[in-house]
């Protein structure tokens, strides 16, 4: 089998996770600029009220609002992460289903918002959820949802996997001293 064939046969899950991450950003994005006015809101969910509300929103920053105005810088950041996920996909052993599908999920999110970055020059938020009068979340998207779940996955799976393997040496070590 070729190198490429090689790298798809490792790389099939990722690409389809992020295609459907970029898909369904896109769409609801586009949904929200079509029937939400720049910086309107509605309550999608009546049942819920003012705790989950979509408000349509520019980001011109990063997450949280953060470094506003920056958004070349964004695009040049997405691009080597896109870069990154896309070269090391070819270490992964197949059997790591879990972390192809996190790494998917930050591969599509980052990608989706780098479109919005590419054609808008902002990124559309428009998913708020809070307290009312205590405290809301700052607004967020589909593809800030995708990536803060590849990397929060990403940073447990790391961390149980270490663990793992210093169980699997402890007790290694055990049976070579009995």
């Amino acid at each position: 089998m070729s190198k490429l064939g090689q790298w798809f046969r490792r790389a099939w899950l990722v690409l389809v996770v992020a295609g459907i991450v970029i898909l369904l950003d896109q769409w609801t994005k586009e949904l929200v600029r079509q029937s939400i006015p720049d910086y309107a809101s509605i309550i999608p969910i009546p049942a819920l009220g003012e705790y989950f509300i979509f408000e349509h929103v520019h980001n011109y920053g990063a997450a949280f609002g953060i470094l506003q105005n920056q958004g070349n810088f964004f695009i040049i950041v997405a691009v080597v992460v896109v870069i990154g996920i896309l070269a090391y996909i070819r270490y992964l052993p197949t059997e790591d289903w879990l972390v192809r599908l996190l790494l998917g999920l930050m591969l599509g999110g980052a990608v989706g918002n780098v479109i919005d970055r590419i054609n808008q020059g902002y990124v559309t938020d428009f998913v708020k959820m809070g307290i009312p009068g205590v405290y809301y979340w700052p607004n967020y998207n589909i593809a800030d949802s995708a990536i803060v779940i590849g990397v929060i996955g990403l940073g447990i799976y790391v961390v149980v996997d270490d663990i793992r393997r210093h169980r699997q040496q402890k007790a290694a070590g055990a049976i070579e001293r009995s």
